[in-house]
């Protein structure tokens, strides 16, 4: 089977991590008898050094034509002035709603091998096995009015907070299909005691409900929630909630299991399902580290599991996927690390050879 895959390496440890998990779709491409036709753009701080645009209209155009896009990171202080009209993180919201990615996935899933690599107690995070559904076009994010202006008394800015019902039953759905194929338990995450957009989140999570009999369903305010998940993460199986608060949440969680390394992400354009495919976006749900960019120190694991994904959900190919995250335990449990996630008696490896162990794990 072929499919076309749109590349985004984008900025920072971006190209990095995405030539790593690139390499280990090359040989689930050689294991499995597929091809990947990849097509490599520009998004980001790269695409606006180059075209003025954080997301030029030719990657654009490449990543519709796309079974999928595979993005690595954007941003970086070279382009973090607050005054500056273009940043590259327009490039990622731009590309999230033109391409109707609405609903983001963010598994939370601590690897037996890393309990004690994390700074909590193993007997609080062992087991732990969840996953965020995040809406993704909505919200802060996109609602106008969105602006900064000059008064008499001094600078002001507003950012608005918007949903329409259409918007938070679609991505309650998700979570509703998606606790149907695990533990069948839905914890919608909101700030309705005070938000009004909150209370239209909870009212309409309420009445899709019902199509859900066999969902156990909850509702948990979003501070409760993060404390809930530093002091019983295993609380949790599905975790659905609005924009802002998934992508503070969901970086918190990643702690859980290590570092933000760990955790892939997957931005689809329809309900997860491993028998139809989905139009999607997979990336790690970390940033691009500048810092470390060029030194091989950036873990590929959360891009490589992106991969997995995106296996699964855009093309259809669950066996692949498996083997891809069959490979990553493979290497964790023969205690190879990066960095991030060392731990006493460890081998410490760079990216590169990372994805090479991972790379081997598959192929062999």
């Amino acid at each position: 089977m072929q499919f076309d895959v749109a590349v985004l390496p984008g900025d920072g440890v971006g190209p990095e991590v995405t030539e790593e998990a690139v390499k280990v779709l090359k040989v689930v491409g050689q294991k499995f008898g597929h091809t990947f036709n990849l097509h490599y753009k520009l998004v980001g701080g790269a695409a606006i050094d180059e075209t003025g645009s954080a997301l030029p209209d030719d990657t654009l155009k490449v990543c519709r034509k796309s079974d999928a896009v595979l993005l690595g990171a954007v941003g970086g202080p070279k382009w973090d002035d607050p005054l500056a009209d273009v940043r590259p993180e327009d490039g990622l919201l731009a590309i999230r709603k033109k391409l109707g990615l609405f609903a983001n996935l963010r598994p939370v899933k601590v690897y037996p091998e890393l309990v004690d690599s994390t700074n909590l107690k193993p007997e609080v995070i062992k087991g732990v096995d969840f996953v965020f559904v995040r809406e993704l076009t909505g919200g802060l994010y996109f609602g106008r009015p969105k602006r900064r202006w000059q008064t008499t008394r001094g600078r002001r800015a507003v950012d608005s907070m918007s949903y329409s019902e259409q918007e938070i039953e679609r991505i309650v759905r998700v979570g509703f299909e998606l606790a149907q194929s695990r533990r069948k338990k839905l914890t919608s995450v909101d700030k309705a005691n005070v938000l009004e957009s909150s209370r239209l989140w909870r009212q309409v999570t309420m009445e899709v409900a019902p199509d859900y009999p066999d969902v156990e369903l909850d509702h948990m305010l979003v501070d409760a929630c993060t404390m809930r998940i530093i002091q019983n993460p295993r609380y949790f199986d599905v975790v659905v909630t609005e924009n802002t608060f998934g992508d503070i949440v969901t970086d918190e969680s990643s702690m859980l299991a290590g570092s933000m390394g760990m955790l892939p992400s997957a931005s689809l354009a329809g309900v997860p399902r491993q028998d139809i495919k989905t139009l999607g976006m997979y990336e790690p749900i970390h940033g691009s580290a500048p810092r470390r960019a060029g030194l091989d120190m950036a873990n590929p694991i959360a891009t490589i599991l992106s991969g997995a994904m995106m296996l699964r959900y855009s093309f259809c190919l669950a066996e692949e996927a498996q083997a891809i995250e069959t490979a990553v335990e493979g290497v964790l449990k023969q205690v190879y690390r990066t960095y991030d996630i060392m731990a006493k008696g460890n081998k410490k490896v760079g990216t590169k050879e990372m994805g090479d162990l991972i790379a081997a794990g598959v192929g062999g």
